[in-house]
């Protein structure tokens, strides 16, 4: 049964010198109301924010009222607790020294390991959606993919991913230099394509992708092989890498609604939470 790799605790917190580390006992109780309001990702009364961190009522409000006091937290007057200014000042500190290729490095590692499948991140670069890290699995796919290859916005799952969450005016644009790209299509170059049948097709295939969250490529561009993609977004809800799980077809669930997807969008949903992105998932 497949199963998300398990949470590794700060070092600091754990382990130095290969000793425990004695910490604070209301201060991590503190901490378990502040998770349970993340994860709420909406105000809480006392009484619902207590239960969420299954936490007496008496016991939590008095850790929220030394947390309001400290400016961490805020209480509305309908008695409601939300994130007050030092938290805002701390996830703005936060949100600036982020780097999603950064934040995502470990964790592409760590899919790579578990589902011993080849696994691709990509950025939008100037000519469009540009590999940037690439774990391939012990048995190499035979595909022309390198970190810094250049991928179509319509012949693969990465870059339609990239273009189901574009303005138009910025896929319309990109969109007129697929033709260099891998697998591109020279078709969709000129802009009075942009009215054609077939790019009509294209343009409801990207609602359906930002619809249910993520695509896939079977055979497609490279007979063979097999795809699903899923995007990452960053704080402001902005499309900022895709995530490709990669094998052979036959190798791996590569449908929609299959295990392995369902895992690659748990997984791109988290590195989108690092990010600062809290919005509901898509369910479909």
């Amino acid at each position: 049964m497949l199963s998300a790799p398990e949470f590794s605790p700060d070092p600091i917190a754990s382990v130095s010198d290969g000793k425990p580390q004695r910490g604070i006992q209301a201060l991590e109780s503190s901490g378990e109301l502040l998770a349970a309001l993340a994860s709420a990702g909406m105000p809480l009364s006392l009484r619902d924010l207590a239960q969420a961190a299954g936490m007496p009522t008496a016991k939590a409000f008095a850790h929220l009222v030394s947390l309001v006091k400290t400016g961490i937290l805020t209480r509305s007057e309908d008695g409601c607790f939300s994130a007050g200014p030092l938290s805002l000042e701390l996830g703005l500190l936060a949100l600036q020294r982020l780097s999603p290729t950064r934040e995502a490095e470990q964790k592409i590692l760590e899919i790579a390991n578990l589902t011993r499948l080849s696994v691709a991140t990509a950025v939008l670069g100037p000519l469009g959606p540009t590999v940037v890290q690439l774990e391939e699995s012990m048995r190499p796919l035979h595909v022309s993919l390198r970190i810094g290859t250049v991928l179509s916005l319509v012949n693969t799952a990465i870059g339609r991913v990239f273009a189901a969450h574009l303005s138009t005016e910025i896929l319309a644009n990109l969109l007129q230099q697929d033709g260099i790209r891998l697998a591109g299509e020279a078709q969709f170059s000129s802009p009075e394509s942009a009215r054609s049948p077939t790019q009509k097709a294209y343009h409801e295939q990207l609602g359906q992708i930002a619809s249910r969250g993520m695509d896939h490529a079977l055979d497609r561009p490279v007979p063979g092989i097999h795809t699903l993609a899923a995007p990452v977004f960053d704080h402001t809800g902005a499309i900022c890498l895709v995530i490709a799980l990669m094998g052979y077809s036959g190798s791996f669930d590569s449908t929609l609604d299959g295990e392995m997807a369902h895992y690659l969008r748990r997984e791109a949903e988290s590195l989108s939470h690092r990010m600062g992105y809290f919005a509901v998932p898509p369910t479909k």
